[in-house]
């Protein structure tokens, strides 16, 4: 990871790790309420329409998704390097979740209500070698606000969605296996 803190001297390997966690829950969790706009700060606009377009089946069938008891059992860098104009880090995370639909009466449909299914996820995060940094406190780009990213990446006071892109790690690709 010495190549990472080159372009980052504030990286921390379990500090990464237990964002990615959080990224990963907010984007399941997303899902399950139809909000995706929420976490999409925290996500490439390939991902986010990966997700949207996920939704938007499950609009369109007058379904729920839902991920209950989600939590993640362990998070492990499988690779890193850097290019000309990012640093990128693979992810395996092992997700262990109730995976099950329900329709929009809140009746079940399909799927486990019972028993876990442990899940590998395989997962993408990039930053940009030049990236700005942003601090402990976000200011909202709209209004100049302070904001919790961690919240849904949109400023209270203007609904500005703050855009972690040019300052942060973005989730760029996922696939669960």
């Amino acid at each position: 990871m010495n190549e990472i803190l080159k372009y980052d001297s504030e990286f921390s390997e379990s500090k990464f790790k237990t964002y990615v966690d959080n990224v990963f829950i907010q984007l399941h969790m997303a899902v399950v309420t139809k909000e995706l706009e929420n976490v999409k700060h925290f996500l490439s606009d390939e991902v986010y329409n990966q997700y949207k377009q996920k939704i938007d089946n499950l609009n369109q069938r007058h379904l729920i998704q839902m991920y209950d008891e989600i939590n993640v059992a362990q998070t492990d860098i499988l690779n890193y390097k850097v290019t000309d104009t990012n640093m990128i880090i693979e992810v395996n995370l092992i997700s262990r979740y109730l995976d099950y639909l329900m329709d929009e009466d809140g009746n079940y449909v399909s799927g486990d209500t019972n028993i876990r299914s442990e899940k590998n996820n395989h997962l993408i995060f990039t930053k940009k070698i030049n990236y700005q940094h942003s601090g402990t406190v976000r200011k909202c780009q709209g209004c100049g606000a302070s904001i919790d990213v961690n919240a849904n990446g949109k400023c209270p006071y203007c609904g500005t969605i703050y855009n972690l892109e040019d300052k942060d790690w973005v989730l760029t690709f996922i696939e669960t296996r």
